[in-house]
Protein backbone atom coordinates (compact mmCIF):
# COMPACT_ATOMS: atom_id res chain seq x y z
CA UNK A 1 0.00 0.00 0.00
CA UNK A 2 1.55 3.30 -1.11
CA UNK A 3 2.33 5.73 1.70
CA UNK A 4 2.26 9.42 0.74
CA UNK A 5 3.57 12.19 2.99
CA UNK A 6 2.21 15.62 2.06
CA UNK A 7 4.56 18.47 2.96
CA UNK A 8 2.54 21.62 3.63
CA UNK A 9 2.72 25.26 4.57
CA UNK A 10 -0.40 24.96 6.74
CA UNK A 11 -3.47 22.74 7.04
CA UNK A 12 -6.74 22.10 8.81
CA UNK A 13 -8.14 23.09 11.25
CA UNK A 14 -7.29 26.41 9.57
CA UNK A 15 -9.72 27.40 6.82
CA UNK A 16 -8.32 28.56 3.46
CA UNK A 17 -8.40 27.48 -0.16
CA UNK A 18 -4.98 25.95 0.43
CA UNK A 19 -6.28 23.86 3.34
CA UNK A 20 -9.43 22.78 1.53
CA UNK A 21 -7.49 21.57 -1.53
CA UNK A 22 -5.19 19.59 0.77
CA UNK A 23 -8.15 18.05 2.57
CA UNK A 24 -9.77 17.08 -0.73
CA UNK A 25 -6.59 15.46 -2.03
CA UNK A 26 -5.94 13.50 1.16
CA UNK A 27 -9.57 12.36 1.56
CA UNK A 28 -9.75 11.21 -2.06
CA UNK A 29 -6.45 9.34 -1.77
CA UNK A 30 -7.61 7.56 1.36
CA UNK A 31 -10.78 6.55 -0.48
CA UNK A 32 -8.56 5.03 -3.17
CA UNK A 33 -6.71 2.93 -0.60
CA UNK A 34 -3.55 5.01 -0.17
CA UNK A 35 -2.11 5.73 3.27
CA UNK A 36 -1.58 9.46 3.71
CA UNK A 37 -0.40 11.95 6.28
CA UNK A 38 0.70 15.57 6.26
CA UNK A 39 3.51 17.51 7.90
CA UNK A 40 3.24 21.29 8.32
CA UNK A 41 5.98 23.86 8.78
CA UNK A 42 6.39 26.63 11.33
CA UNK A 43 3.89 28.85 9.49
CA UNK A 44 1.01 26.69 10.73
CA UNK A 45 1.22 28.69 13.96
CA UNK A 46 1.85 32.00 12.16
CA UNK A 47 -1.43 31.56 10.28
CA UNK A 48 -3.40 31.80 13.50
CA UNK A 49 -3.49 28.28 14.91
CA UNK A 50 -1.32 27.14 17.80
CA UNK A 51 -0.43 23.47 17.43
CA UNK A 52 -0.69 21.67 20.77
CA UNK A 53 1.16 18.44 19.98
CA UNK A 54 3.75 17.07 17.51
CA UNK A 55 0.98 15.01 15.90
CA UNK A 56 -2.68 16.00 15.59
CA UNK A 57 -5.84 14.85 13.89
CA UNK A 58 -8.14 17.23 12.00
CA UNK A 59 -11.28 16.11 10.17
CA UNK A 60 -10.07 12.51 10.38
CA UNK A 61 -6.69 13.35 8.80
CA UNK A 62 -3.28 12.91 10.41
CA UNK A 63 -0.88 15.87 10.57
CA UNK A 64 2.61 16.08 12.02
CA UNK A 65 3.51 19.55 13.33
CA UNK A 66 6.77 21.50 13.43
CA UNK A 67 6.82 22.95 16.93
CA UNK A 68 9.43 25.69 16.65
CA UNK A 69 9.61 29.45 17.01
CA UNK A 70 11.81 30.80 14.23
CA UNK A 71 12.90 34.44 14.45
CA UNK A 72 15.20 36.77 12.57
CA UNK A 73 15.13 39.33 9.78
CA UNK A 74 14.22 38.30 6.25
CA UNK A 75 15.74 36.38 4.47
CA UNK A 76 17.59 34.87 7.47
CA UNK A 77 14.30 33.82 9.03
CA UNK A 78 13.20 32.00 5.87
CA UNK A 79 16.44 30.02 5.67
CA UNK A 80 16.03 29.05 9.32
CA UNK A 81 12.47 27.94 8.57
CA UNK A 82 13.73 25.68 5.79
CA UNK A 83 16.33 24.08 8.07
CA UNK A 84 13.91 23.55 10.94
CA UNK A 85 11.27 22.15 8.60
CA UNK A 86 13.78 19.82 6.91
CA UNK A 87 14.78 18.45 10.31
CA UNK A 88 11.13 17.79 11.18
CA UNK A 89 10.46 16.12 7.82
CA UNK A 90 13.47 13.88 8.44
CA UNK A 91 12.02 12.85 11.83
CA UNK A 92 8.62 12.08 10.28
CA UNK A 93 10.21 10.11 7.44
CA UNK A 94 12.13 7.97 9.93
CA UNK A 95 8.98 7.36 11.99
CA UNK A 96 6.32 7.07 9.28
CA UNK A 97 8.41 5.66 6.37
CA UNK A 98 6.64 7.11 3.30
CA UNK A 99 7.09 5.85 -0.24
CA UNK A 100 6.54 9.31 -1.76
CA UNK A 101 7.21 12.86 -0.61
CA UNK A 102 4.53 15.13 -2.07
CA UNK A 103 5.53 18.73 -1.32
CA UNK A 104 3.19 21.63 -1.98
CA UNK A 105 4.22 25.20 -2.71
CA UNK A 106 5.58 27.65 -1.63
CA UNK A 107 9.17 27.01 -2.63
CA UNK A 108 10.38 27.02 0.99
CA UNK A 109 8.45 23.78 1.53
CA UNK A 110 9.95 22.39 -1.64
CA UNK A 111 13.49 23.30 -0.52
CA UNK A 112 13.03 21.51 2.81
CA UNK A 113 11.54 18.45 1.09
CA UNK A 114 14.28 18.40 -1.55
CA UNK A 115 16.96 18.15 1.13
CA UNK A 116 15.32 15.06 2.59
CA UNK A 117 14.59 13.49 -0.79
CA UNK A 118 18.23 13.82 -1.78
CA UNK A 119 19.37 12.47 1.58
CA UNK A 120 17.02 9.45 1.68
CA UNK A 121 16.39 8.66 -1.98
CA UNK A 122 12.61 8.89 -1.50
CA UNK A 123 10.96 10.22 -4.69
CA UNK A 124 9.76 13.83 -4.56
CA UNK A 125 6.84 15.34 -6.44
CA UNK A 126 6.56 19.11 -6.06
CA UNK A 127 3.14 20.70 -6.58
CA UNK A 128 2.70 24.36 -7.48
CA UNK A 129 -0.67 25.92 -6.70
CA UNK A 130 0.43 29.44 -7.63
CA UNK A 131 3.69 31.25 -8.18
CA UNK A 132 4.05 32.87 -4.79
CA UNK A 133 6.00 35.85 -6.11
CA UNK A 134 2.95 36.66 -8.25
CA UNK A 135 0.59 36.02 -5.34
CA UNK A 136 2.57 38.56 -3.29
CA UNK A 137 2.10 41.12 -6.06
CA UNK A 138 -1.61 40.32 -6.18
CA UNK A 139 -2.20 40.77 -2.45
CA UNK A 140 -0.07 43.89 -2.22
CA UNK A 141 2.88 42.50 -0.25
CA UNK A 142 5.31 42.30 -3.17
CA UNK A 143 6.40 44.11 -6.32
CA UNK A 144 7.05 42.53 -9.69
CA UNK A 145 10.71 42.75 -10.64
CA UNK A 146 11.91 43.40 -7.08
CA UNK A 147 14.91 41.46 -5.65
CA UNK A 148 12.52 39.42 -3.49
CA UNK A 149 10.36 38.62 -6.53
CA UNK A 150 13.44 37.49 -8.47
CA UNK A 151 14.81 35.40 -5.58
CA UNK A 152 11.48 33.62 -5.02
CA UNK A 153 11.33 32.75 -8.70
CA UNK A 154 14.89 31.38 -8.66
CA UNK A 155 14.18 29.26 -5.59
CA UNK A 156 11.12 27.79 -7.30
CA UNK A 157 13.16 27.02 -10.42
CA UNK A 158 15.72 25.25 -8.21
CA UNK A 159 13.09 23.08 -6.55
CA UNK A 160 11.43 22.27 -9.88
CA UNK A 161 14.80 21.25 -11.30
CA UNK A 162 15.58 18.99 -8.35
CA UNK A 163 12.18 17.33 -7.97
CA UNK A 164 11.52 13.98 -9.66
CA UNK A 165 8.17 15.25 -10.96
CA UNK A 166 6.11 18.41 -10.87
CA UNK A 167 2.35 18.92 -10.53
CA UNK A 168 0.42 22.13 -11.21
CA UNK A 169 -3.23 23.03 -10.84
CA UNK A 170 -3.83 24.41 -14.33
CA UNK A 171 -2.55 24.72 -17.87
CA UNK A 172 -1.46 28.31 -17.33
CA UNK A 173 1.14 27.30 -14.74
CA UNK A 174 2.32 24.41 -16.91
CA UNK A 175 2.81 26.68 -19.92
CA UNK A 176 4.83 29.14 -17.85
CA UNK A 177 7.12 26.37 -16.55
CA UNK A 178 7.62 25.00 -20.06
CA UNK A 179 8.62 28.51 -21.19
CA UNK A 180 11.31 28.41 -18.50
CA UNK A 181 12.75 25.24 -19.99
CA UNK A 182 11.04 22.57 -17.87
CA UNK A 183 10.26 19.44 -19.88
CA UNK A 184 6.52 19.15 -20.51
CA UNK A 185 6.54 15.42 -19.70
CA UNK A 186 7.84 16.20 -16.20
CA UNK A 187 4.67 18.18 -15.42
CA UNK A 188 1.26 16.75 -14.48
CA UNK A 189 -1.84 18.96 -14.36
CA UNK A 190 -4.10 18.15 -11.40
CA UNK A 191 -6.83 20.79 -11.56
CA UNK A 192 -8.73 22.28 -8.69
CA UNK A 193 -11.85 20.26 -8.09
CA UNK A 194 -14.83 19.81 -5.85
CA UNK A 195 -16.21 16.92 -3.85
CA UNK A 196 -19.53 16.41 -5.61
CA UNK A 197 -20.77 14.45 -2.63
CA UNK A 198 -20.80 17.69 -0.63
CA UNK A 199 -23.09 19.48 -3.08
CA UNK A 200 -26.74 18.72 -3.62
CA UNK A 201 -29.58 21.08 -4.35
CA UNK A 202 -28.87 24.76 -3.67
CA UNK A 203 -29.79 25.78 -0.12
CA UNK A 204 -33.27 27.24 0.27
CA UNK A 205 -33.19 31.04 0.60
CA UNK A 206 -32.97 32.21 4.20
CA UNK A 207 -35.99 34.51 4.21
CA UNK A 208 -35.33 35.82 7.71
CA UNK A 209 -31.84 36.93 6.69
CA UNK A 210 -33.25 38.40 3.48
CA UNK A 211 -35.57 40.60 5.55
CA UNK A 212 -32.77 41.58 7.93
CA UNK A 213 -30.61 42.70 5.02
CA UNK A 214 -33.45 44.44 3.22
CA UNK A 215 -33.08 42.34 0.07
CA UNK A 216 -36.73 41.57 -0.57
CA UNK A 217 -37.52 41.78 -4.30
CA UNK A 218 -33.84 42.26 -5.22
CA UNK A 219 -31.70 40.50 -7.81
CA UNK A 220 -28.67 39.76 -5.65
CA UNK A 221 -25.15 39.63 -7.02
CA UNK A 222 -22.82 37.98 -4.54
CA UNK A 223 -19.16 37.65 -3.64
CA UNK A 224 -17.82 35.64 -0.70
CA UNK A 225 -14.12 35.72 0.09
CA UNK A 226 -11.12 37.88 0.90
CA UNK A 227 -11.02 41.46 -0.32
CA UNK A 228 -7.67 41.58 -2.11
CA UNK A 229 -6.94 44.11 -4.84
CA UNK A 230 -6.61 41.42 -7.52
CA UNK A 231 -10.21 40.28 -6.89
CA UNK A 232 -11.36 43.41 -8.75
CA UNK A 233 -14.20 44.29 -6.38
CA UNK A 234 -13.58 47.98 -7.04
CA UNK A 235 -14.44 47.38 -10.71
CA UNK A 236 -17.65 45.60 -9.72
CA UNK A 237 -18.63 48.40 -7.36
CA UNK A 238 -17.93 50.95 -10.11
CA UNK A 239 -20.28 48.98 -12.36
CA UNK A 240 -23.18 49.03 -9.88
CA UNK A 241 -24.58 52.55 -10.58
CA UNK A 242 -24.49 51.76 -14.30
CA UNK A 243 -26.14 48.40 -13.71
CA UNK A 244 -28.84 49.96 -11.55
CA UNK A 245 -29.89 52.10 -14.51
CA UNK A 246 -30.16 48.97 -16.65
CA UNK A 247 -31.76 46.74 -13.98
CA UNK A 248 -33.21 48.70 -11.07
CA UNK A 249 -33.69 45.73 -8.72
CA UNK A 250 -29.97 44.80 -8.61
CA UNK A 251 -28.13 44.66 -5.27
CA UNK A 252 -24.54 43.66 -4.50
CA UNK A 253 -23.87 41.58 -1.37
CA UNK A 254 -20.21 41.38 -0.30
CA UNK A 255 -19.39 38.81 2.39
CA UNK A 256 -15.91 38.77 3.89
CA UNK A 257 -13.11 41.21 4.54
CA UNK A 258 -9.47 41.90 3.90
CA UNK A 259 -6.90 44.53 2.96
CA UNK A 260 -9.19 46.39 0.54
CA UNK A 261 -12.24 46.53 2.79
CA UNK A 262 -11.96 50.15 3.99
CA UNK A 263 -11.04 51.42 0.52
CA UNK A 264 -14.04 49.63 -0.99
CA UNK A 265 -16.39 51.05 1.63
CA UNK A 266 -15.04 54.53 0.94
CA UNK A 267 -15.56 53.97 -2.79
CA UNK A 268 -19.21 53.06 -2.16
CA UNK A 269 -19.68 56.15 0.01
CA UNK A 270 -18.01 58.44 -2.53
CA UNK A 271 -20.22 57.04 -5.30
CA UNK A 272 -23.34 57.41 -3.18
CA UNK A 273 -24.40 53.84 -3.84
CA UNK A 274 -24.80 52.62 -0.25
CA UNK A 275 -28.36 51.66 -1.10
CA UNK A 276 -27.30 49.04 -3.66
CA UNK A 277 -24.17 47.61 -1.99
CA UNK A 278 -24.11 45.77 1.35
CA UNK A 279 -21.00 44.76 3.28
CA UNK A 280 -21.65 42.05 5.86
CA UNK A 281 -18.11 41.82 7.20
CA UNK A 282 -16.62 38.45 7.98
CA UNK A 283 -19.16 35.86 9.09
CA UNK A 284 -18.64 32.56 10.96
CA UNK A 285 -17.89 29.65 8.62
CA UNK A 286 -21.06 27.82 9.60
CA UNK A 287 -23.12 30.94 8.75
CA UNK A 288 -21.76 31.42 5.22
CA UNK A 289 -24.39 29.23 3.58
CA UNK A 290 -27.18 31.48 4.87
CA UNK A 291 -25.75 34.39 2.87
CA UNK A 292 -24.93 32.17 -0.07
CA UNK A 293 -28.59 31.14 -0.26
CA UNK A 294 -29.63 34.71 -1.08
CA UNK A 295 -27.28 35.16 -4.04
CA UNK A 296 -28.76 34.84 -7.50
CA UNK A 297 -25.46 35.30 -9.36
CA UNK A 298 -21.96 34.70 -8.00
CA UNK A 299 -19.60 37.31 -9.45
CA UNK A 300 -15.80 37.02 -9.70
CA UNK A 301 -14.43 40.26 -11.25
CA UNK A 302 -10.69 39.50 -11.00
CA UNK A 303 -8.24 41.97 -12.51
CA UNK A 304 -5.90 40.89 -15.30
CA UNK A 305 -2.37 40.19 -14.03
CA UNK A 306 0.05 37.27 -14.02
CA UNK A 307 -1.55 35.72 -10.93
CA UNK A 308 -5.09 35.72 -12.29
CA UNK A 309 -4.13 34.85 -15.86
CA UNK A 310 -2.09 31.81 -14.79
CA UNK A 311 -4.05 30.41 -11.83
CA UNK A 312 -7.53 28.88 -11.74
CA UNK A 313 -9.58 29.69 -8.62
CA UNK A 314 -11.70 27.19 -6.71
CA UNK A 315 -14.74 29.29 -5.78
CA UNK A 316 -16.37 29.43 -9.26
CA UNK A 317 -16.21 25.63 -9.46
CA UNK A 318 -17.91 25.29 -6.08
CA UNK A 319 -20.59 27.75 -7.17
CA UNK A 320 -21.26 25.77 -10.36
CA UNK A 321 -21.39 22.52 -8.38
CA UNK A 322 -23.89 24.17 -6.04
CA UNK A 323 -26.14 25.05 -8.96
CA UNK A 324 -25.41 28.78 -9.00
CA UNK A 325 -25.08 31.05 -12.03
CA UNK A 326 -21.49 32.29 -12.33
CA UNK A 327 -20.28 35.54 -13.93
CA UNK A 328 -16.56 36.30 -14.06
CA UNK A 329 -13.93 38.43 -15.74
CA UNK A 330 -12.23 37.08 -18.83
CA UNK A 331 -8.80 36.49 -17.23
CA UNK A 332 -6.93 33.33 -18.19
CA UNK A 333 -7.67 31.48 -14.97
CA UNK A 334 -11.40 31.95 -15.43
CA UNK A 335 -11.35 31.03 -19.12
CA UNK A 336 -10.01 27.58 -18.20
CA UNK A 337 -13.18 27.03 -16.15
CA UNK A 338 -16.00 29.00 -17.76
CA UNK A 339 -17.24 28.98 -21.34
CA UNK A 340 -18.99 32.27 -22.02
CA UNK A 341 -22.68 31.77 -22.65
CA UNK A 342 -22.48 28.03 -21.98
CA UNK A 343 -21.39 27.34 -18.39
CA UNK A 344 -21.52 30.95 -17.24
CA UNK A 345 -20.82 34.49 -18.36
CA UNK A 346 -17.48 36.19 -18.97
CA UNK A 347 -17.07 39.97 -19.05
CA UNK A 348 -14.03 42.14 -19.88
CA UNK A 349 -11.74 42.53 -16.87
CA UNK A 350 -11.37 46.04 -15.52
CA UNK A 351 -14.21 47.56 -17.57
CA UNK A 352 -17.15 48.65 -15.34
CA UNK A 353 -19.31 49.66 -18.30
CA UNK A 354 -18.97 46.25 -19.97
CA UNK A 355 -19.36 44.47 -16.63
CA UNK A 356 -22.69 46.25 -16.08
CA UNK A 357 -23.91 45.49 -19.59
CA UNK A 358 -23.07 41.78 -19.40
CA UNK A 359 -24.65 41.41 -15.96
CA UNK A 360 -27.78 43.23 -17.11
CA UNK A 361 -28.06 40.92 -20.13
CA UNK A 362 -27.69 37.95 -17.79
CA UNK A 363 -30.37 39.18 -15.39
CA UNK A 364 -32.74 39.81 -18.31
CA UNK A 365 -32.34 36.25 -19.58
CA UNK A 366 -33.35 34.21 -16.55
CA UNK A 367 -35.18 31.75 -18.78
CA UNK A 368 -31.75 30.46 -19.88
CA UNK A 369 -30.44 29.90 -16.37
CA UNK A 370 -31.68 26.32 -15.82
CA UNK A 371 -29.86 25.09 -18.93
CA UNK A 372 -26.66 26.97 -17.99
CA UNK A 373 -26.78 25.56 -14.46
CA UNK A 374 -27.26 22.02 -15.76
CA UNK A 375 -24.39 22.23 -18.26
CA UNK A 376 -22.05 23.82 -15.68
CA UNK A 377 -22.82 21.18 -13.09
CA UNK A 378 -22.19 18.39 -15.60
CA UNK A 379 -18.85 19.99 -16.51
CA UNK A 380 -17.75 20.10 -12.88
CA UNK A 381 -18.91 16.54 -12.25
CA UNK A 382 -17.11 15.17 -15.30
CA UNK A 383 -13.94 17.27 -15.43
CA UNK A 384 -13.42 18.90 -12.02
CA UNK A 385 -14.43 16.17 -9.58
CA UNK A 386 -11.79 15.32 -6.96
CA UNK A 387 -12.47 11.60 -7.19
CA UNK A 388 -11.30 11.65 -10.82
CA UNK A 389 -8.71 14.44 -10.53
CA UNK A 390 -6.72 12.53 -7.93
CA UNK A 391 -6.27 9.65 -10.35
CA UNK A 392 -3.80 11.83 -12.23
CA UNK A 393 -1.28 11.46 -9.42
CA UNK A 394 -1.28 7.66 -9.39
CA UNK A 395 0.73 7.00 -12.58
CA UNK A 396 3.30 9.55 -11.40
CA UNK A 397 3.62 7.94 -7.98
CA UNK A 398 3.94 4.46 -9.49
CA UNK A 399 6.53 5.57 -12.06
CA UNK A 400 8.67 7.33 -9.44
CA UNK A 401 8.54 4.44 -6.98
CA UNK A 402 9.40 1.92 -9.70
CA UNK A 403 12.25 4.12 -10.89
CA UNK A 404 13.78 4.39 -7.43
CA UNK A 405 13.51 0.64 -6.90
CA UNK A 406 15.25 0.08 -10.22
CA UNK A 407 18.05 2.43 -9.20
CA UNK A 408 18.48 0.66 -5.89
CA UNK A 409 18.50 -2.76 -7.54
CA UNK A 410 21.13 -1.61 -10.02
Amino acid sequence: MTRVLHILDHSLPLHSGYCFRTRAIMKAQIAQGLTVAGVTGVRQDQNGYQASAPKEEADGLEFFRTLADVQGPSPVREWREVSVFADRIAQVVAEWRPDILHAHSPALNGLAALRIAQRTGIPLIYEIRAFWEDAAVGNGTGREGSPRYWLTRQLENHVVGGADAVAVICEGLKSDLVSRGVAADKITVSPNGVDMGMFGAPPAPDERLRRELGLGGKSVLGFIGSFYDYEGLDDLIAAMPILEELESTTHLLLVGGGPMEEALKQQVADAGCEGIVTFTGRVPHDEVERYYSLMDVMVYPRKSMRLTDLVTPLKPLEAMAQGRIVAASDVGGHKELIEDGVTGVLFPAGNPQKIAEKLADLLHARENWPQTIEIAKKFVSADRNWSSNILRYNPVYQRLIAGKRFEQAA
